[in-house]
């Protein structure tokens, strides 16, 4: 309860003012630092002198290459300036994550011999400098050898006895899915499956959220991952395994990505709306990752992104709410909570996200909307009840009992929940 008050406190203090200072029992245990609402240049330096590197490995999407690159005055440049820059910019890495681009960048940085990664971007991007670091940590094995990465290499990097210290990684994220908040790394394979590692150490060393690097999103990128915030959250409270903890905080991180994400709709370039959706989707992350990681609705979501290559944010538009109603006869108290949260206490919580996510510009809610057919769809249910469901099974709140079911929660109409 102690701690719900105290971050009931930063959300206050927060409204009117950018810069925010979480408090450290929100930071986990190994990472040094979270900082929202600083300027991600001065910031960056500052952390990275703090670390007695020699090689930086930077990392980035597309959309953020203007933000760090092309002046002197840009982060690229001064490291390439003071002899840090281990390697040329990598922008390698595409929208989730793909096999070929991952691997290429490891295998960069490790010929390179960066001893620190900073990644500014999206989750894929933030997932790829965690795959890199895990990568960066075999080297004393693999110099000799020469082996170049393979994602059963990185996997099984997992499993040093004992696990050695990963190079440091600063993350600049660029929009609000929050995997920088996270000790796993996601990845899609050549076979269009969700892969990656997991590791404690994974975990980032720091993370800069500056609105700056957000401004001029696409609408669906800003939308949609301001949405997988509100999901981790749902997913937190509506898990199986969660406690009376991880609910305070999963609550609190939803009430304020949903007080901030209607605002943002009408003001899309608010700093002030984007420093708070950064702080609730902290809260939110790390109280899904307080034991209740991967959640029923995330797994299929992700698995429904590798297969049909749909962004993530749309993933949960299309599933989320669907999910939500399917099992919520089992859930019933945790989604009433979930509703007040939200603003509606007397409203279903499945038709309240059904309608947020309507409202929201360019996240898609239907599957006809990014091409994925009803065929395609009862091939794909079918293949998850196969290999997968047991899994399902621990996680949801209501089990599957046959291929059909999943079929029928996906493909329910909205107007139906």
């Amino acid at each position: 309860m102690i701690r719900y008050i105290i971050v009931l406190m930063v959300y206050t203090k927060m409204s009117t003012n950018n810069i925010i200072s979480i408090p450290p029992e929100h930071i986990p245990s190994g990472m040094k630092a979270v900082h929202i609402g600083m300027p991600f240049l001065q910031t960056a330096m500052d952390e990275l002198s703090s670390f007695n590197c020699k090689k930086v490995f930077v990392m980035a999407n597309k959309s953020s290459i203007k933000f760090i690159e092309g002046d002197d005055t840009k982060l690229v440049d001064i490291l390439q300036s003071k002899g840090l820059l281990a390697a040329p910019l990598c922008t390698s890495i595409n929208m989730g994550g793909a096999e070929e681009g991952l691997l290429k960048a490891c295998d960069d940085a490790y010929t390179a011999h960066a001893d620190l990664v900073m990644t500014v971007g999206g989750g894929a991007v933030q997932d790829a400098g965690k795959l890199v670091r895990l990568w960066l940590s075999t080297k004393s094995d693999n110099e000799k050898k020469k082996i170049r990465c393979t994602v059963e290499g990185l996997q099984a990097a997992t499993e040093q006895d004992p696990m050695p210290e990963l190079p440091p990684q600063i993350c600049m994220p660029n929009s609000f899915a929050m995997a920088e908040a996270t000790h796993i790394a996601g990845l899609v394979t050549k076979l269009k499956s969700k892969s990656g590692a997991a590791h404690v150490k994974l975990l980032p060393t720091a993370i800069i959220y500056d609105p700056v690097l957000s401004s001029g999103l696409p609408d669906w990128v800003r939308f949609g991952t301001s949405l997988r915030g509100v999901e981790h959250a749902i997913g937190a409270i509506t898990h199986p395994k969660a406690n009376e903890d991880v609910r305070a905080r999963a609550l609190e991180g939803l009430r304020i990505l949903g007080d901030n994400l209607t605002k943002l709709i009408s003001d899309p370039e608010s700093a002030t709306l984007q420093s708070n959706l950064y702080m609730g989707g902290f809260i939110a992350i790390r109280a899904l990752n307080m034991g209740c990681y991967p959640t029923i609705g995330h797994l299929i979501e992700n698995q429904y992104s590798a297969k049909f290559n749909v962004h993530q944010g749309s993933c949960s538009g299309i599933l989320c709410a669907r999910i939500m109603d399917y099992h919520y006869i089992n859930s019933r108290e945790y989604q009433q909570r979930i509703s007040a949260a939200l603003g509606t206490e007397n409203k279903p919580a499945p038709q309240i996200v059904r309608d947020l996510i309507a409202s929201l510009p360019e996240v898609k809610n239907e599957h006809i909307q990014v091409d994925v057919t009803s065929e395609m769809l009862l091939e794909f249910t079918q293949w998850m009840f196969v290999n997968h469901n047991a899994r399902y099974t621990v996680l949801s709140p209501r089990k599957f009992e046959s291929a059909e079911d999943i079929y029928n929660m996906m493909t329910k109409p909205l107007k139906d929940l």
